[in-house]
């Protein structure tokens, strides 16, 4: 994804350490925490994911820009992985693409170029799928995008159809340090081809995933922490919002190089905190009995 100056300049952020990001971890009531890159790196979990999660306990909800599968699905591929999340606490773009269509244009023809898996949602959810005379172009990550398929969409947005796009992420990491490309790289391809702008992104930084993940927690946003690993929409939509924001990774402006060493670093401070205390009441007691 690609951001424009005035974006960049809203998101400019300054790192205290790692000590800082433990202390905003205390504080947090509730937390959005991203997929991709932060839990998991395709179906590796990253060290801490397990631990963050059973730290916040009902207290968490998983936002995340994926388009290719279900909460379902994640939920039960986390769980190969050891990560037991129920599926409620998944909030993704592609399923909250079709909530918006069904909620924004519920009678209207699309045509879907994505996943079987969110196909099969859009179609269970009441959506009126089209390969021609389409409305709306609804573009996610299709694992079989070809050129067939690009002169398609090209063609229908050339008659007249809008273009929605579950997200605009050109990629995600891999394992390795690879990259996995995403429904940006796609999306690129189809403005290209149709000289037609989206209508409508749906996915992080924009606000829907944020705003369904603190409807879904019950929660307000000053009390909410937003853990991700990608400045451009983790960090700039909480910023939007109001919400806090911690960076793990290796990118130059990160909070904490992984989940795991700033649970670590939490761990120092709650450690320190109760030694502080502990002070302050052995010195209280000396005074009482003095």
């Amino acid at each position: 994804m690609h951001l424009e100056p005035d974006e960049t300049m809203s998101i400019q952020r300054t790192t205290d350490g790692i000590e800082t990001a433990a202390e905003r971890l205390m504080q947090a009531r509730h937390l959005i925490v991203d997929l991709d890159g932060t839990l998991i790196r395709e179906d590796e979990p990253l060290a801490g994911a397990v631990e963050l999660l059973a730290l916040f306990c009902d207290r968490y909800v998983i936002v995340s820009n994926n388009s290719t599968h279900t909460a379902g699905g994640v939920a039960r591929r986390l769980a190969r992985m050891g990560l037991k999340v129920a599926p409620e606490r998944v909030v993704l773009a592609g399923e909250e693409t079709v909530a918006f269509m069904n909620r924004e244009h519920p009678r209207a023809r699309i045509l879907p170029i994505a996943s079987a898996a969110l196909q099969r949602h859009a179609l269970s959810s009441g959506c009126t799928l089209v390969r021609t005379d389409a409305e709306f172009v609804l573009l996610g990550l299709d694992p079989h995008f070809n050129s067939a398929r690009l002169g398609l969409v090209a063609n229908q947005l050339h008659r007249g159809a809008r273009l929605v796009a579950t997200n605009g992420d050109d990629n995600h990491p891999g394992p390795g340090g690879s990259l996995v490309p995403e429904t940006g790289a796609l999306l690129a391809a189809v403005v290209a081809a149709s000289g037609v702008r989206p209508w409508r992104v749906i996915g992080k930084p924009g606000p829907l995933l944020f705003e369904e993940g603190l409807r879904r927690l019950r929660a307000a946003p000053a009390t909410t922490l937003v853990i991700g690993d990608n400045p451009a929409t983790d960090a700039l939509g909480a910023v939007r919002l109001g919400m806090s924001c911690l960076l793990v990774g290796g990118a130059p402006d990160a909070d904490a190089p992984t989940l795991a060493a700033l649970l670590r670093a939490r761990a120092a401070s709650v450690a320190l905190e109760r030694k502080h205390v502990e002070g302050l009441a052995q010195g209280l007691h000396r005074a009482v009995v003095v």
